[in-house]
């Protein structure tokens, strides 16, 4: 069984800023720079069947690439209670459909559609039980980041595996997005094992 999200790889320069802002709140589990994305779609625990119908749904979507630039901090909270802690993204209409067309591939491998609306973002913290107020001052010395605008030129399934320090993501595959001129499709690379 393999634990599988899509999601955007983020350049290097990007993940180094986003892990400049991981600092300044107790009892925090901050995000390893190395592992932070934009996550398309989640999609869970497959078998080796499911895995391929993925890659062979993925390999086949298409969509332009285009800019993207991060700005803000936010935070998910339920019932007064942080989740989790996140950069935001920048109202982004190519993002948007890119996940439609990631999501749409996805039930097409057979997989339940997601029950939430997309909302782009690159977590930087997950917490547990801890109370709104006691983050606001992180998030409001951080609200005026910003990073980019950089080139999304491709997207990735990625594998997801908890260790000790927290999950280790494991690139699968690789595929390109269409460069602006039309008529022009992607690629696609897959390193699974067999």
């Amino acid at each position: 069984m393999e634990r599988l999200f899509v999601g955007i790889v983020l350049p290097a320069d990007v993940r180094e800023r986003l892990g400049g802002l991981c600092a300044g709140l107790a009892g925090t589990r901050w995000v390893a720079a190395e592992n932070m994305h934009v996550t398309l779609r989640f999609i869970g625990d497959v078998d080796r069947t499911a895995l391929d119908d993925v890659h062979a749904a993925l390999s086949s979507l298409e969509a332009p690439a285009f800019a993207l630039r991060l700005a803000g901090i936010g935070c998910f909270e339920s019932r007064r209670r942080v989740r989790a802690i996140w950069a935001g993204i920048e109202k982004s209409p190519s993002l948007n459909h890119l996940a439609e067309k990631v999501e749409s591939a996805i039930v097409r491998a057979g997989f339940a559609p997601e029950g939430r609306k997309f909302k782009g973002h690159v977590t930087l913290a997950r917490l547990k039980n801890v109370p709104v107020a006691t983050i606001g001052g992180y998030l409001e010395s951080h609200s005026a980041f910003a990073a980019g605008p950089f080139s999304v030129e491709s997207f990735a399934l990625f594998s997801s595996r908890l260790g000790k320090d927290g999950p280790v993501y494991e690139r699968l595959a690789n595929y390109a997005l269409a460069a602006v001129q039309p008529n022009n499709a992607g690629s696609s690379s897959m390193s699974v094992n067999t």
